[in-house]
């Protein structure tokens, strides 16, 4: 690994790429009725792709490891990952497209709904992680989460840890999982609906939170991360419990893709040296700048725009 690389930190993350077909409008159709929107746009994402594209403009290495089909929309993920710098290892597979994501945004206050069908990166299995076990050994950090098929995951995150490389997992979307994959996590990244559903816990407030993250800690995580939204993050260990409060960087336009941007932000920080504090930190900042922008993979800022927020806050964070 060259010297650069090792002072901007190397990551990895293994996960799925769907091209977004965005749709605003006031409100989402019932059930048989079609309504009129006020815009469309098309573009990058996939939360593996999104981690990807705001660790690099971060100022991280990236190795980005998914499936792809031989189609347009594969075009497109192999031209975005080239522009930004990151490193794929994306298999094609014939005769399955390329994933794709309908993305329903409320124009009023830019809240979203989506439904994900992941095309070929839904044939990914544990062989795509052995695949990539030099990157990983070679990472300081390795991102997974769940929108690829949970053995492909799983894989990532015990070759990770034989290797002793920082794990990072986002347990997005919300699934059943087995007691069993927790320990392989030094940190665990879910919103408060992905905590609940992990831990039984209904979460409100940070108290709420709390109480959720100490069910994970039980299960074997080393540090939980609850994401809440306009209250912020909330880092909670067995030896410390820090709310980090969310960044108002200005009119919020969409919130697809902020916890991408915040776990993209989170790892590269980390992987760079910083305290999980400060790398918490970072991430919120990312993440309160990418909420003033359409788009997902598109919405996600560079290091230097992160740094002017962490400054005029009082709060650094360098490459």
């Amino acid at each position: 690994m060259s010297t650069q690389s090792q002072a901007n930190g190397r990551v990895v993350i293994l996960g799925i790429y769907v091209t977004d077909l965005t749709f605003r409008a006031e409100r989402m159709p019932l059930i048989g009725e079609t309504i009129a929107g006020s815009s469309f746009a098309m573009g990058p994402g996939g939360k593996g792709s999104n981690q990807a594209v705001a660790a690099a403009r971060a100022g991280a290495q990236v190795v980005f490891c998914t499936r792809l089909g031989n189609d347009a929309f594969g075009a497109i993920a192999r031209s975005t990952w080239a522009a930004e710098g990151i490193t794929a290892r994306a298999m094609a597979v014939e005769g399955v497209s390329t994933g794709a994501a309908h993305i329903f945004v409320d124009e009023t206050d830019g809240r979203n709904a989506i439904i994900v069908a992941s095309g070929a990166a839904g044939t990914m299995n544990a062989s795509d992680a052995d695949a990539i076990e030099a990157d990983i050994a070679a990472a300081q950090v390795f991102v997974t989460q769940l929108e690829q098929p949970i053995s492909a995951a799983r894989r990532g995150l015990e070759v990770a840890r034989r290797h002793g490389v920082t794990t990072v997992f986002n347990p997005a979307p919300a699934l059943p999982l087995d007691d069993d994959i927790f320990p392989l996590c030094d940190y665990i990244t879910p919103n408060e609906t992905e905590a609940t559903a992990l831990t039984g816990v209904p979460i409100q407030n940070a108290d709420d939170a709390r109480r959720a993250a100490d069910v994970l800690l039980a299960k074997g995580v080393g540090t939980v991360i609850v994401t809440l939204g306009e209250a912020g993050a909330l880092l909670h260990s067995a030896t410390r419990s820090v709310l980090v409060p969310a960044f108002q960087c200005g009119r919020v336009v969409e919130t697809a893709g902020a916890g991408d941007g915040f776990t993209g932000g989170f790892a590269a920080a980390l992987a760079r040296g910083a305290d999980p504090v400060e790398a918490m930190r970072f991430g919120c900042a990312l993440a309160g700048i990418s909420v003033t922008r359409p788009g997902t993979a598109p919405s996600m800022p560079t290091l230097s725009e992160v740094n002017q927020v962490l400054s005029q806050s009082g709060q650094s964070a360098s490459a």
